[in-house]
């Protein structure tokens, strides 16, 4: 059972944030690259060993699924689309996410990884 209920989810696409409400009134923003390189999901955590995820400064959240009453599946323009982010998993992301991602931060230094895109997605054709 979860102990932080979500109450309100708000997608700001043009910001590439994630707005989340808790039962207790409080509200808190997760950027969409932040919750896609931390996703819950196994292909990111792996047993025990997290995958680092780069290039994804730019991806942003296509849909958002709920699931039953203690979780969200967000689908990722990137494809991405595995991950349950939990109510708990959601509220210890807003807790700690100062903290998170500065380790992320210091793993993509130490593994000379970016959040840079591969590809310019804005590109127009003419």
């Amino acid at each position: 059972m979860s102990q932080h209920t979500v109450t309100a989810l708000k997608l700001k696409r043009k910001s590439q944030l994630l707005e989340i409400t808790f039962e207790d009134g409080s509200q808190h923003q997760l950027t969409c690259e932040f919750l896609r390189v931390n996703s819950p999901s196994a292909e990111v955590q792996g047993h025990g060993n997290p995958t680092l995820v780069t290039h994804k400064k730019n991806v942003n959240i296509s849909s958002i699924e709920p699931v039953g009453n203690y979780a969200v599946k967000l689908i990722f323009d990137d494809g991405h689309d595995t991950g349950l982010y939990s109510w708990d998993i959601l509220y210890n992301f807003c807790i700690h996410r100062e903290a998170l991602w500065e380790q992320y931060l210091a793993r993509l230094r130490a593994e000379k990884g970016s959040r840079e895109p591969l590809i310019d997605m804005n590109i127009r054709y003419s």
